[in-house]
């Protein structure tokens, strides 16, 4: 039945895919498809996608997982490699795995759009385990860095890859609940690698099983991705129009193919395989959906998370909270957020849900920040301290967290998406890296008052940004927002 609807395949591929939605084009105005959008003819079933997204939701799991492995664990790292005390050797072990992050992401579009999103997936799966491998066999600091090294760049690539996937093949009704998977999968990772670190206190060498259990889950992607779907957005930017269908059919069940190709064919009309120059990105025409999307990012992690999931043991500890019941705490409340924000996503929408997360965030900021002054008492700091730093991950995880890289997966044209999101994703990084890397010697050197209420105040920031420059997507196509943000040429 596939090869009905295309009559021949042309060697080019760009004339294969111009082809290949004329077909279509010709066969609806001419009422031999009696089909409209989704809408009329009813959604298709989100059971059809919804393996290929746990799939790539395997990539987050191992994003989770890798931020929170050295969180309980790198205390007795630093004292079997002998660093123990060096606070920029251990904030090294942290800061080098972001260092290879922002490496990979780099480069995650141009492999996205070279072999593929599956073997992206597949790509970013190989590194995570070799450098796994390394950090769980090493001897010293310098095998420790080089394996967090390689993990990094598994991780770069990893996240950007899982936005697009997630984006381009679920049916445009769920795609928020689908894209918040990716965020409850991340949070699962960064509870694991908490639980699974709990013995490393007490157990000498437990930190080198954690690495290794890591292996697993970077197995189990490499080899599931090969039975998972491709995104038909990127056959048919690649000509390849009669696998496109077939993966729609795959995705969305035979009845809704047609629909799928008339909507894709809205925006696609034969200049996506053609280069995307980095002028475009700077100052051209793509500019404002890029700055818009590096400001997100930048935001988010400006907000201080990462600092609170990579050294939130050593905060509780100076709070006086066992930090591996507090480590837990902190891993249940990210998880919780995030099911709600699946359950939320396509009922309230991106914009609202980004808005309330990061005002929450800044009000969470401020209890932290005003249990650090003296005109609390030591048993109000404590609750001030905790409670602050579980309702900002909480808040986090309700909007910050999961909808940047769904919001931007959506937003950015299918021309530039792999690409944008990698440029956005390296300024993700960037910052990341600086954060993991000062933030216990700002912590000792400016005190937590100034340093809480400097990320409180890009909270607040974001909470202004978002207001002004971010565009609802709830319930549209990709074809429809990609036609209402972007100019004509």
């Amino acid at each position: 039945m596939r090869g009905r609807y295309v009559e021949t395949v042309v060697t080019k591929k760009r004339a294969s895919s111009r082809d290949f939605i004329n077909a279509y084009d010709r066969e609806e105005s001419s009422g031999h498809l009696a089909i409209g959008t989704a809408k009329d003819a009813g959604n298709p079933h989100w059971r059809h996608s919804l393996v290929h997204v746990l799939v790539a939701t395997l990539s987050s799991f191992l994003f989770g997982y890798h931020l929170g492995v050295v969180n309980e664990t790198l205390e007795t790292i630093s004292f079997d490699l002998g660093f123990s005390g060096n606070t920029m050797a251990e904030g090294l072990v942290v800061s080098t795995c972001l260092g290879g992050a922002f490496v990979g992401s780099i480069f995650s579009g141009w492999i996205a759009d070279g072999v593929g999103r599956r073997r992206a997936f597949q790509l970013c799966a190989l590194p995570m385990i070799i450098g796994a491998s390394m950090s769980a066999t090493t001897k010293d600091l310098w095998g420790m860095l080089l394996g967090r090294f390689f993990v990094g760049t598994g991780m770069g690539i990893g996240p950007p890859v899982a936005a697009l996937y997630v984006t381009e093949v679920s049916p445009a009704y769920v795609r928020g609940t689908y894209g918040s998977l990716t965020q409850i999968s991340t949070c699962l990772g960064l509870l694991g690698s908490f639980v699974i670190g709990i013995p490393a206190k007490e157990t000498m060498g437990w930190w080198r099983i954690c690495f290794w259990v890591s292996a697993i889950p970077a197995a189990m992607l490499a080899l599931f991705m090969e039975f998972c779907a491709e995104s038909p957005h990127w056959l048919l930017k690649r000509g390849r129009s009669t696998e496109a269908e077939a993966q729609f059919e795959k995705l969305l069940g035979g009845s809704h193919v047609k629909s799928a190709i008339i909507e894709l064919s809205k925006s696609d009309r034969g200049d996506e395989v053609d280069k995307v120059k980095l002028s475009e990105f700077l100052y051209g025409r793509y500019f404002k959906v890029v700055f818009i999307g590096s400001a997100l990012f930048a935001l988010q992690q400006l907000s201080g998370i990462n600092a609170v999931f990579y050294f939130s043991s050593a905060v509780f500890k100076s709070a006086g909270v066992p930090s591996d019941s507090a480590n837990i705490c902190v891993g249940v409340s990210n998880l919780l957020g995030s099911i709600i924000a699946m359950v939320m996503m396509d009922k309230l929408g991106r914009k609202v849900l980004l808005t309330g997360s990061f005002f929450g965030m800044a009000v969470s900021m401020g209890l932290q920040a005003t249990a650090a002054t003296s005109f609390v008492s030591s048993f109000a700091a404590l609750y001030l301290s905790v409670g602050g730093m579980l309702l900002f991950v909480l808040m986090f995880s309700l909007g910050a967290g999961p909808v940047p890289s769904l919001l931007l997966s959506e937003i950015f044209p299918s021309r530039i998406r792999a690409k944008a999101l990698a440029i956005c994703m390296a300024v993700h990084w960037v910052i990341n890296f600086f954060v993991g890397l000062l933030f216990l010697r700002l912590l000792e050197q400016i005190g937590p008052l100034v340093l809480y209420t400097v990320f409180g105040s890009f909270c607040l920031v974001a909470v202004f940004f978002v207001k002004k420059n971010v565009l609802e997507t709830k319930g549209k196509s990709l074809q429809e927002i990609e036609i209402a943000l972007m100019p004509p040429e």
